[in-house]
């Protein structure tokens, strides 16, 4: 009798999805308890919370319901991979594309003061799905291409949703519709202290982790350093170098014409410059302390020289580990140039406060989605570059 109750179990346990139970429940906690929609007659006051019924037609409602269902079911049962990943990429579409019938359904007619945003039913259920979507990807192991595609997919069906006017119902494009250009001059800002402070580190940062490389006794006093400037935190760096900054501007002929002032794009650059370094010079370090012995012995013995060795044969090999401090850097940065906004520095991060002094999610929203998608973004793309740099042996492992 014990030995069948056990078997039972087993064959319980083999059948149901440990991670599929998971996304189960938040699948139909989102739909069936959390609102999807908030609905505000103007801009500022309390918002009203429907749930999918109301916030849809009745047939989209069902079906929307029905696709939960479905997919939480395929998420519980132990199911082919490709078979979730169709069914999570699904999901995805119809939520991408509803909440922007939501908003249409539930705004009056010629009412420009009302506001419709997702509420937290719509998030869980992309989280949901999302987490779905990602376990089916891991299941699949596939390779760096697949992956990217898979990115392209999700990146058209937004693009072409938002060229489309699906989402123009809803609240955030409202506060996009108002702040249009300043949108487009804020993230250009941001992506020129993201990307511009990961190209200065890499300039910097490469040949420094190549000198530490090659002199051991300087290498714990950089790494030190380094290290000790991860410990301020940002907002706190960026208050320590509006004093010396200023007196560079006021006490240097030029300076403040090139853009070196106490508040602003610079100190906001120079500190995610020295929060660059740590990953592109320790990962230098280890990369090249990484290169097999028997490689650089070859190297000596066809009559390489130093810097011959380091160009053809330890730069080469250790590549992919430099890559991955450089993937760092740019998600890290893309992050922290959003609290550059505090001292003048411009980013998605001035929607953000902007938003939160005006107590306006969707304000912070509006900085806060674009950043995320960024750093998202940059992360999958550097990890497909950074695969495709692997010797071939090792390709297709991660995931």
């Amino acid at each position: 009798m014990a030995i069948g109750i056990i078997q039972e179990k087993e064959r319980l346990a083999f059948r149901f999805d440990k991670l599929g139970v998971i996304i189960s429940i938040l699948a139909l906690y989102g739909a069936l308890l959390a609102p999807f929609a908030t609905y505000r007659a103007n801009r500022i006051i309390q918002g009203e919370a429907r749930g999918i019924m109301e916030a849809l037609p009745p047939h989209l409602g069902y079906g929307l319901l029905f696709l939960v269902v479905a997919g939480a079911a395929v998420a519980l049962l132990r199911t082919p991979a490709l078979f979730r990943m169709a069914m999570a990429l699904a999901a995805l579409a119809a939520l991408a594309g509803l909440i922007g019938i939501a908003a249409d359904h539930l705004t009056p007619p010629e009412n420009s003061y009302a506001r419709v945003s997702p509420a937290s039913g719509f998030w869980v259920l992309v989280f949901a799905f999302s987490l779905l979507l990602t376990d089916a990807l891991t299941r699949l192991n596939p390779g760096p291409g697949l992956r990217l595609l898979v990115l392209a997919g999700v990146l058209v069906l937004a693009g072409s949703m938002l060229v489309a006017g699906r989402w123009d119902g809803l609240s955030i494009m409202k506060e996009y519709a108002n702040r249009a250009d300043l949108f487009w001059a804020e993230a250009g800002r941001h992506v020129t202290l993201a990307l511009g402070s990961l190209a200065a580190a890499t300039v910097v940062g490469l040949p420094l982790g190549i000198l530490c490389h090659r002199v051991e006794r300087l290498r714990a006093g950089v790494l030190n350093v380094l290290n000790a400037i991860q410990t301020i935190p940002s907002i706190a760096l960026f208050g320590i170098l509006i004093a010396p900054l200023g007196w560079i501007a006021a006490n240097i002929p030029g300076a403040s014409a090139v853009g070196i002032r106490g508040i602003g794009a610079a100190p906001a650059f120079v500190a995610l410059f020295l929060y660059s370094l740590l990953p592109v010079v320790a990962n230098t370090v280890v990369g090249l302390a990484g290169v097999p012995r028997a490689a650089n012995d070859a190297a000596r013995g066809i009559g390489m020289t130093d810097r011959q060795r380091l160009v053809t044969i330890e730069f080469p090999l250790a590549f992919p580990v430099i890559l991955t401090g450089i993937r760092i850097v740019l998600v890290q940065n893309i992050g922290l140039a959003t609290i550059a906004a505090l001292i003048g520095g411009g980013g998605f991060g001035v929607f953000v406060f902007q938003g939160v002094g005006q107590t306006a999610m969707d304000l912070v929203l509006l900085g806060a989605i674009p950043t995320v998608v960024l750093a998202f973004t940059a992360a999958i793309v550097l990890d497909a570059l950074i695969e495709m740099t692997v010797p071939n042996s090792s390709q297709g492992n991660a995931a």
